[in-house]
């Protein structure tokens, strides 16, 4: 695991966990192989399920509302095995992305991925369902 420049606190992490230059991990629950890029941000309330790609500059939230003097609890967001996350998505939080599902660069994800779907845009909508 490459740390230089990473940081990783109050976190669990797997076992062949490929961690690239300036990521930030809180909180957060990271299976086995799971390969995570360069300038993700994954705090409080996530969990990886193992084999996730995290392509570079993958954002996920853990707050619907926020506001700076916020108080409350973190929305906690789920992919599951195989998922592959494109450069530059933002994840908003409470949701769960399915196995093997896929989703595009850039993509901004407010709602549930369903097991083996492909999603797009802003905010996603299905591509394709299937395996790719």
């Amino acid at each position: 695991m490459n740390r230089r420049f990473v940081n990783i606190y109050d976190s669990t992490i797997g076992k062949n966990v490929r961690i690239g230059e300036f990521v930030e991990i809180g909180g957060s629950i990271i299976g086995d192989n799971c390969s995570i890029q360069t300038f993700c941000f994954i705090p409080p309330g996530v969990e990886l399920e193992e084999w996730v790609f995290l392509g570079p500059r993958v954002t996920f939230t853990n707050v619907k509302h926020p506001r700076a003097n916020r108080k409350g609890s973190f929305e906690k967001t789920l992919v599951k095995k195989g998922a592959t996350i494109g450069a530059g998505a933002v994840i908003l939080c409470g949701i769960t992305i399915g196995e093997n599902a896929v989703i595009g660069a850039g993509a901004v994800v407010t709602k549930d991925v369903s097991d083996d779907t492909t999603v797009v845009g802003n905010p996603a909508k299905i591509l394709r369902k299937g395996l790719y």
